[in-house]
């Protein structure tokens, strides 16, 4: 079982950085692009590689940045349960739990509507918490 912290000698936020560099292509860019939203949605974002992958978290999961060959995907670990009203999520949409957005090469994001699902998501894990 692997332990969560610094591995490799690299810190979460490290590790973002090499992959991020590491695709090297539009990947790479939008994966990027998508973290600089999620830290100007919630400055105090925690960043952590679980799973193989970037995953931002506060006061429990928010959300995973996953890159495939055709797709960057955030995954929304209480999508289900955050109001989508600009309707961002557009995978993962069977689920009772998780909601995905799939961005593709080329897409532009929009960045108020993510931010407002970012900030949903860090309500929703506040009120979890307090309860």
């Amino acid at each position: 079982m692997k332990k969560s912290g610094p591995q490799n000698g690299k810190s979460p936020s490290q590790r973002i950085d090499a992959r991020i560099e590491e695709l090297g292509d539009w990947r790479g860019e939008m994966l990027g692009r998508l973290r600089s939203v999620v830290k100007e949605a919630d400055p105090e974002v925690v960043e952590e590689w679980k799973w193989g992958v970037p995953v931002w978290s506060h006061d429990g999961l928010i959300c995973t940045g996953e890159t495939y060959k055709s797709v960057v995907k955030m995954t929304f670990a209480k999508g289900a349960a955050l109001k989508d009203p600009s309707r961002l999520f557009n995978s993962s949409l069977e689920g009772n739990t998780r909601r995905a957005i799939d961005f593709h090469e080329g897409e532009r994001i929009n960045e108020t509507a993510l931010k407002s699902l970012v900030r949903a998501a860090v309500a929703l894990n506040k009120s979890a918490a307090k309860g």
